[in-house]
């Protein structure tokens, strides 16, 4: 064991000894390593971050909320002109729906529409996500407040003007005054501001720091319910411990059943579970991994070959001195761990450049952008490990030729 503890001392030294004697070799050599490292950590740690990022803004939505809507989430087998055909689902629907549905825990309606602009006196807020949606969304979305409170059912089903703004909306109308209160300009109409929610940071599409949230029948008073731009939709949460099978069925016969569709007629609608959405995103996030890693391949091969021609150099160098090691009695397999250790240091310098430059760009990236990128401790153990396979494959070759020279050979050699 004491052996081989200063057989890796040595082989450090050596590598050291490279480092000082040949920079400009050295460091070409070693670049291509630092490039693979940096090119496979950054594109796991941009990933991650972005798996994290989602995973927690949609935490607060149970996997089995369910959207009722003419759109499918994913790949369908209807053919789209026939998907175009499909008629919005209505409020009557929505209306029907919640008194007729079983094991439902929240039943509501929302509206996709464009954007718009919000005035307050002299300032504008431009560019906003109008949600019109009936009172029930607070609780399927569980939206959190830092002052007032989301519409009651009242307010919600006779449409009154009352709106719920995001953080940076107050921000950018009241800066620091009450905004509970006061009137707001959208559609051309004053609306009170009841509530105003806490800061969330960006999210995958709109976040609700931008949005403003008002009751879904003040804008079906504005449009109407057959108005081809906009987009409608009804959300379920289930009871939990229901079959989703089985609940899925029950929205499809009792909407069947309301819109007239007799036996052998597709169904006219689609059936979004918010799970088959999320699996749709983790296949989405899996391929762009792969890829990104596939492309740092190249790289990282590129950096291989750099380190196994520095070891071969190397080798050709110290000939006469493995010459003089073998005649005083060095092993093959000594003078095989030697330079395989030397390779393993040069390559795990170069992986730790690489992982620091990771994790300093990292930091600079969080403090710049509104999105924490993290370099987690698998990520750089993946580096490290990573590093220590290219050193062993990039100097197994030149270790393996080092340790069959002829001593006699070798030390005539350097002579």
């Amino acid at each position: 064991m004491l052996v081989y503890l200063r057989l890796l001392k040595e082989s450090f030294g050596f590598a050291m000894n490279a480092l000082r004697s040949n920079k400009l070799r050295t460091l070409l050599s070693l670049l291509g390593v630092t490039i693979g490292i940096f090119s496979i950590i950054a594109v796991l740690a941009a990933v991650d971050s972005l798996d994290r990022k989602i995973s927690k803004e949609l935490s607060s939505l149970d996997k089995n909320t369910i959207y009722l809507l003419k759109f499918s989430f994913g790949p369908s087998d209807i053919p789209q002109w026939k998907r175009e055909q499909f008629p919005n689902v209505k409020y009557t629907e929505y209306v029907y729906l919640k008194n007729a549905m079983t094991h439902t825990k929240q039943l509501g309606y929302q509206i996709f529409t464009k954007r718009e602009s919000i005035k307050y006196e002299s300032k504008t807020v431009s560019d906003v996500n109008i949600v019109p949606v009936s009172y029930e969304f607070i609780d399927i979305q569980g939206l959190e407040f830092e002052k007032g409170r989301f519409y009651n059912e009242s307010e919600a089903n006779s449409g009154t003007p009352v709106i719920v703004i995001g953080n940076d909306i107050a921000k950018s109308l009241f800066d620091e005054s009450e905004p509970l209160g006061k009137n707001v300009r959208l559609y051309g109409q004053r609306f009170t501001v009841i509530g105003v929610l806490k800061k969330e940071g960006s999210s995958l599409g709109d976040s609700n720091d931008t949005a403003a949230f008002i009751p879904v029948n003040f804008v079906r008073r504005l449009y109407g319910d057959n108005n081809p731009n906009l987009t409608n939709v009804i959300i379920f949460k289930p009871e939990n411990g229901v079959d989703m099978e089985e609940y899925k069925s029950e929205i499809t016969q009792k909407l069947r059943n309301f819109r007239g569709l007799k036996a052998g007629e597709i169904d006219n609608f689609f059936i979004n579970v918010f799970g088959g959405f999320l699996d749709l995103i983790n296949g989405i996030i899996s391929s762009l991994r792969l890829g990104g890693i596939f492309i740092s391949f190249f790289s990282f091969l590129v950096g291989g070959f750099g380190v196994a021609n520095i070891m071969f150099v190397s080798v050709k160098e110290r000939t006469n001195l493995i010459g003089i090691q073998k005649s005083l009695g060095a092993k093959n397999r000594f003078i095989l761990f030697q330079f395989l250790f030397e390779a393993i240091i040069l390559c795990v310098i170069g992986g730790t450049i690489g992982l620091s430059i990771v994790w300093l760009l990292s930091i600079l990236l969080t403090s710049l952008l509104d999105f924490e990128f993290v370099l987690s401790f698998w990520n750089i153990l993946i580096g490290s490990g990573l590093s220590i396979i290219v050193g062993v494959i990039s100097g197994i070759l030149p270790a393996i030729s080092a340790s069959k020279l002829d001593p006699v050979e070798a030390i005539r050699t350097g002579m």
